[in-house]
């Protein structure tokens, strides 16, 4: 364990999460995150960014240093409840992620409730994801929280209506179950240090707005996959989250999905995000990275 595991969850613990648990409007939470990333996260020297409109779709591409301008690349999907968060925020991580990996990577500003309500996030993924694998030779999505989710979600839509198969999937802290009916919502409610439980079923119902959490479009636990697509799945042992993770891999398993599920020890939510401060974010980022070109070449 690293020195700042500890300080960091006890940073997040009395900074952020009475934070989120305090911040009632959505546009205040999106204001703060925005200014938090552009603080907090930084990219690898030489990292370049441009903005695209894909189908209506704004997004965000982002080119780590020495990333190739051909062959495959990663089509991601920020965090944030489905109500904030945006490309911005989670450029500086994908910088790394491309660094590592040598792929660019494609951010989606997806559509964000309580103004656009389920399944309108699913609805810019889809659009996005059809037309970038028309372009390229082949495409790794991914995601965090929420939009770890998201990218579920996708990927069993694009079984479903029978689209090009995508490389691999993978998630960080996954949102699978927007019901949230895992154990560890209640077991890990106090020590979680960034999601407050107690604004859970806010978020579900700014996102879904009547929709069934069961929805498999919603929360992919639910959904049917094919054993074509590999998935790299992880959380924390302390996140409200874990089970989302382990029920999901277990899923994935029983549909024959090559699946690599990994469990940290007391690392927060979505901790690939503080790469600048922690050793273990770090770490996730490269061992993500090498199984992205493990299955590059598919």
């Amino acid at each position: 364990m690293s020195f700042m595991r500890p300080v960091l969850n006890q940073f997040l613990r009395f900074f952020e999460r009475p934070h989120l648990a305090r911040a009632k409007e959505p546009g205040k939470l999106r204001r703060s995150f925005e200014m938090k990333a552009r603080f907090w996260f930084r990219p690898p020297r030489g990292s370049q960014y441009r903005k695209e409109t894909i189908d209506g779709v704004p997004v965000i591409w982002v080119h780590g240093p020495d990333a190739r301008d051909d062959g495959p690349i990663i089509l991601y999907f920020h965090g944030g409840g489905y109500v904030f968060g945006s490309a911005r925020t989670h450029q500086a991580m994908l910088a790394h992620l491309s660094h590592h990996a040598g792929f660019r990577a494609c951010l989606v500003d997806y559509r964000l409730a309580p103004e656009h309500a389920f399944p309108a996030a699913l609805e810019d993924a889809l659009s996005v994801y059809i037309e970038l694998s028309q372009r390229h030779s082949g495409v790794v999505i991914g995601g965090d929280s929420a939009g770890g989710g998201l990218a579920l979600s996708l990927l069993a839509e694009i079984g479903k209506h029978g689209l090009k198969k995508p490389i691999g999937c993978f998630a960080f802290s996954p949102l699978t179950d927007i019901g949230f009916t895992g154990e560890s919502v209640g077991q890990n409610g106090n020590s979680d240090v960034v999601l407050p439980v107690e604004r859970i079923d806010e978020m579900a119902k700014m996102y879904l707005q009547g929709a069934s959490p069961r929805d498999p479009r919603a929360s992919p636990l639910f959904a049917a996959f094919d054993g074509d697509v590999p998935v790299w799945i992880g959380a924390g042992t302390t996140e409200i989250l874990l089970d989302d993770t382990r029920r999901m891999a277990a899923h994935l398993r029983s549909s024959g999905v090559d699946v690599t599920e990994v469990i940290e020890d007391d690392l927060p939510h979505v901790w690939p995000l503080f790469h600048n401060l922690l050793p273990e974010a770090v770490t996730t980022l490269k061992q993500v990275a090498a199984w992205i070109k493990s299955h590059s070449g598919r």
